[in-house]
């Protein structure tokens, strides 16, 4: 399993990773994101934990879910990147399972027993839609800094409402 982690790991080295000018992240944008780190944090733990059955039933249970915040995710880099898009989502999410396994890395020999639990956690989630805010308190580490659309603002809005 360390081996899979560290081809992950390897492949996040070698790639270049999201460029620095992107837009701001608008609610569902950064939902999208809480939820990808998520699922990769979920997916390194199965991976260096042997709890890839865990993982399964997570994707299962989710995965409309995990389906609507995936378009979301896409969508976010469509407007970000244009044409590349795709290139730099990947890039993205092997950033992110980078980011994930250097965390698991510094842990040493505590990860698994530290790390295990989130699997009960998140299946104790009553319905997918509590996902976005269970990530969302997770606080999980994210490979880039991403700028928060600002809220518009009373005058902006009303003059908007005008029109």
């Amino acid at each position: 399993m360390r081996t899979m982690v560290s081809a992950v790991l390897a492949t996040g080295l070698l790639s270049a990773g999201i460029a620095a000018a992107q837009p701001c992240a608008k609610p569902a944008d950064l939902t999208a994101l809480d939820v990808a780190s998520l699922k990769s944090k979920l997916m390194v733990t199965a991976l260096t934990c042997n709890q890839q059955d865990r993982y399964n039933d997570f994707v299962n249970r989710f995965r409309p879910d995990l389906t609507t915040h995936e378009r979301a995710l896409r969508a976010y880099f469509v407007r970000a990147f244009g044409g590349r898009a795709q290139r730099e989502q990947d890039d993205y999410i092997t950033s992110l399972a980078n980011t994930q396994s250097q965390s698991g890395i510094r842990q040493g020999t505590l990860f698994c027993q530290q790390n295990v639990g989130i699997f009960a956690e998140v299946m104790a989630l009553a319905k997918g839609s509590e996902l976005p805010g269970y990530a969302a308190r997770k606080q999980l580490a994210q490979p880039n800094a991403v700028t928060a659309c600002p809220s518009p603002t009373r005058t902006a809005q009303a003059s908007t409402n005008q029109r």
